[in-house]
């Protein structure tokens, strides 16, 4: 079997993935802050390295993935009171949606999935056990680590203290001791959420809680952590920090792996801009699996570019995969390992190079040649499916439910069916002249000894 392979962002290198303890493997993905609908830069991150639990769980037989629920946030409390609504309304109705959203494009469940506010005990605990070690500091009602104590600060993001300041954008408030120090702890108003502490009522920062809530699942050293490459400074930076700090200086977090940005036709996406995509949104107007294949269509580490040409090119391409599952539809598969899918993705997880494997499947079974041959293409193209959650949708709905988002869908079927029609009763004038209609649709035919497969043209 193939060693796993991982680019860990704390060394700059891949390197084969060896878990501190077989028998239980870990990995941390940092989950949503959830006061709004997640858009498809968000999502990235929950396909992709929940792809690779799937994977690890194949290796591996026990293995923990936690991805946790940010709900409680400067941005919750701020959409909650212009809902004039608690924050557990707003959190309950959002976490809600990214559940909903995240099982529409085949997201792995996590098999831990704390909450913030369910571990508050122990953040508070935590921010105790930083202070007695001389780590963190309390003035005028806040918790603060002291970034001057930890000597590797900067170690994961490669920044000096002055460039971490200036990134970060700090709050240069006259109770800390440095500009860089950041807060485990603040004070709550009677209009803010707040739990009783020894610092008085407050709430926690946001760095602190994914410290506590992954030591509380998963324990005080992680085989994997993982998120976006936005959060590897100031988050994954600080959680190394302090959690370091507070388990007596023991590793944190073996492996990091980091996933590049989503953009929208070429620019970063943004709320000033307009062109933040939500799923909620986009999975009304594209199958789910269109969603899916074109967030796994660049490697995790590249940043990925969202247009309405990528939409139609997935779109497309999966039209022929399931053309290739159709003229299979009468073979019974044989259980058959998609050996070269797992390959692909063990090997830093090149969801690029699945694809490809993928539609070389689709495409040797097309000519594959002889009942048991067709058995074995099929079910290699099954397995292939279930590894990338892909190819899961029923061929006729397929093609027929498109009917209902993509008018094209069913005229194309209806051409053809009429174009079958026409060739049988030898009427070739007509079945020419539906030929050319259907490339005047942007469609192009390829006549096999199974039937017609139809494709939309590249744009």
């Amino acid at each position: 079997m193939t060693e796993i392979l991982l680019h860990n962002s704390l060394t700059r290198r891949v390197e084969p993935f060896v878990p501190l303890d077989p028998s239980r493997v870990t990995m941390y993905v940092c989950g949503p802050t959830v006061y709004n609908y997640a858009h498809i830069g968000n999502a990235r991150p929950y396909v992709l390295f929940g792809l690779l639990a799937r994977m690890l769980k194949r290796r591996y037989p026990n293995v923990i993935y936690a991805r946790n629920i940010t709900d409680v946030d400067d941005k919750i409390n701020a959409a909650a009171a212009a809902a004039g609504v608690p924050i557990d309304v707003i959190t309950g109705r959002y976490t809600a949606a990214f559940h909903t959203d995240m099982a529409a494009i085949g997201a792995d469940t996590p098999d831990v999935e704390p909450r913030a506010t369910a571990h508050i005990g122990e953040i508070i605990a935590m921010c105790e056990q930083l202070i007695a070690g001389g780590n963190a500091y309390a003035a005028e009602g806040h918790v603060l680590f002291d970034v001057a104590s930890y000597a590797d600060y900067g170690q994961l993001s490669r920044r000096s203290v002055r460039e971490m300041i200036a990134g970060a954008r700090v709050d240069v408030a006259p109770y800390k001791r440095n500009p860089a120090d950041f807060v485990l702890w603040k004070p709550s108003d009677a209009t803010l959420p707040g739990w009783e502490s020894p610092w008085g009522r407050g709430r926690p920062g946001w760095h602190i809680e994914c410290s506590a809530m992954s030591a509380t699942h998963l324990g005080e050293t992680l085989d994997i952590h993982a998120g976006g490459n936005d959060l590897m400074f100031p988050h994954h930076e600080n959680e190394i920090a302090q959690s370091t700090c507070a388990h007596g200086g023991r590793q944190f977090a073996r492996y990091w792996l980091h996933n590049g940005f989503v953009t929208c036709e070429g620019r970063k996406m943004s709320k000033s801009l307009g062109n933040t995509l939500l799923i909620d949104e986009l999975r009304r107007t594209h199958p789910p699996e269109v969603l899916r294949y074109l967030l796994l269509s660049a490697h995790y580490r590249q940043p990925l570019d969202w247009s309405e040409r990528a939409l139609e090119q997935a779109r497309s391409t999966l039209d022929r995969l399931y053309a290739a599952m159709r003229e299979l539809k009468d073979v019974t598969a044989v259980e058959a390992p998609a050996e070269a899918i797992e390959a692909a993705l063990a090997d830093d997880l090149n969801t690029p190079k699945a694809l490809a494997e993928l539609n070389q499947l689709a495409r040797d079974a097309q000519k594959a040649d002889g009942p048991a041959a067709r058995a074995l293409a099929k079910g290699r193209l099954l397995d292939a499916g279930r590894w990338l959650s892909l190819l899961l949708v029923d061929v006729e709905t397929w093609f027929g439910a498109g009917s209902a988002d993509d008018p094209l869908a069913a005229r194309v079927e209806a051409l053809l069916v009429e174009r079958q029609a026409a060739r049988k009763s030898r009427d070739f004038a007509r079945a020419d002249q539906i030929r050319v209609e259907l490339t005047a649709l942007g469609v192009t035919i390829e006549d096999t000894p199974q039937g017609p497969r139809w494709s939309r043209a590249a744009a």
